[in-house]
């Protein structure tokens, strides 16, 4: 049910709040509101449970949506060390099938579809504008030759699935691409997650302990998928919405926190995890944005994008920070370095390193181990160039 507010969130920072006793300084999350009449928020089928649970609720692009339920360090660090759970039902799950629906994918993402070939293989890409721009993030996963499943972001999914269906129209009408409503998904993350799962889903243990990871299982009317955003092990359900919150329940009396959108942010920053809209957009490329990796420029198949990628050359980057000095790091920051002006992208304090981290868009000749500084209010702060992931599977990787 649509949820009337007149608050919107502009940015989530994590800040330091200085102690004059000498006392280890707290770390606080500071949430700017702008005022915004007659907004009305989208709900999940979770939304009565966060509620019932004491979450504080925020607008996260248009969805009322849990930011934390206490201590959001604590949050961060259950993950990190036990098992926490995530409302993700508001990504969207989409189903694309017909015949030669492989072919389709191969022209309409940057990365090679014809790399998935094993059944509930998944593959990362980014799905791209005809000028380079990144439209989106997304996962597939191969189910069959006839059936492929994607799940893009919440505030790019109808813009993803226009698009898509536009490609189709003009490629490959024959397909059907349908926006999988009825279902509804839970991340649940940490070294723990998969073991309680199973507690809870007995039925689906004999179908996914042996998942590797990037694979998924259809189980009937569980879908379960081991490809996490926090970097830590775990699985991500997607189930019928009717039958969601009963799920959440069950997996809190397993011993599984939940965990809102502040953590998440946290954790996916110390695993190097991008995020769109702040770390891509369709304003930059995907060799620009860290996603070198996620596209196949080797192959002789063309795609969305393609011609754009190779007659541009990326002249900036994504690069790993970790301040050197006393401060935050945030997006927008500007970063001065000897081969020129950068800028942050995404920037938090890490609880697991106990040092601010960042990933910030920086010049190509920028190297890993240099020093940099950063502008933050009237001071230069130095922070050391990095190679990220900052953190996974509980331990730093610096």
């Amino acid at each position: 049910m649509p949820i009337p507010t007149r608050r919107v969130i502009g940015v989530i920072v994590i800040s330091q709040v200085p102690r004059t006793d000498g006392a280890q300084r707290d770390f606080v999350l500071r949430l700017f509101y702008f005022l915004k009449a007659n907004m009305t928020l989208k709900t999940t089928p979770l939304n009565a449970a966060h509620r019932a649970m004491g979450a504080k609720m925020v607008d996260f692009g248009g969805w009322d949506m849990p930011v934390n339920y206490g201590s959001q360090i604590d949050e961060h660090h259950q993950v990190r060390n036990d098992a926490g759970m995530f409302d993700v039902c508001h990504m969207r799950v989409v189903d694309v099938k017909g015949a030669n629906v492989r072919n389709f994918l191969c022209y309409l993402l940057a990365n090679n579809a014809n790399k998935i070939t094993l059944p509930g293989k998944a593959l990362y890409s980014a799905m791209l504008r005809p000028d380079g721009g990144v439209i989106d993030d997304l996962i597939i996963y191969f189910m069959t030759e006839d059936w492929f499943r994607i799940v893009v972001n919440a505030g790019t999914a109808d813009k993803d699935i226009a698009w898509m269906k536009e490609q189709a129209a003009a490629h490959m009408p024959t397909l059907t691409i349908t926006s999988r409503d009825d279902l509804a998904m839970v991340a649940v993350q940490g070294p723990n997650a998969r073991a309680k799962v199973w507690q809870v889903l007995p039925q689906t243990q004999t179908a996914t302990e042996g998942l590797q990871n990037f694979q998924a299982a259809d189980c009937g009317e569980y879908f379960i998928a081991r490809t996490g955003y926090t970097g830590e092990d775990g699985f991500e359900v997607m189930l019928p919405k009717e039958k969601v919150e009963a799920f959440w329940y069950d997996l809190n009396k397993a011993g599984v926190a939940p965990i809102g959108l502040g953590a998440r942010d946290t954790l996916r920053l110390e695993a190097g995890m991008n995020l769109y809209g702040q770390d891509m957009d369709e304003t930059v490329g995907p060799l620009e944005s860290g996603l070198a990796w996620t596209v196949d420029l080797k192959s002789e198949r063309d795609f969305i994008g393609k011609a754009a990628l190779l007659a541009n050359p990326p002249t900036q980057k994504l690069a790993g920070l970790l301040l050197l000095d006393r401060g935050v790091l945030r997006g927008h920051q500007k970063v001065h370095t000897p081969h020129g002006i950068g800028e942050i992208t995404s920037g938090s304090f890490s609880p697991t390193l106990e040092k601010s981290i960042a990933l910030a868009r920086v010049p190509v000749d920028v190297a890993i181990g240099d020093t940099v500084q950063v502008a933050i209010r009237d001071k230069m702060l130095n922070a050391q160039v990095v190679k990220y992931p900052f953190a996974r599977n509980g331990k730093s990787c610096l």
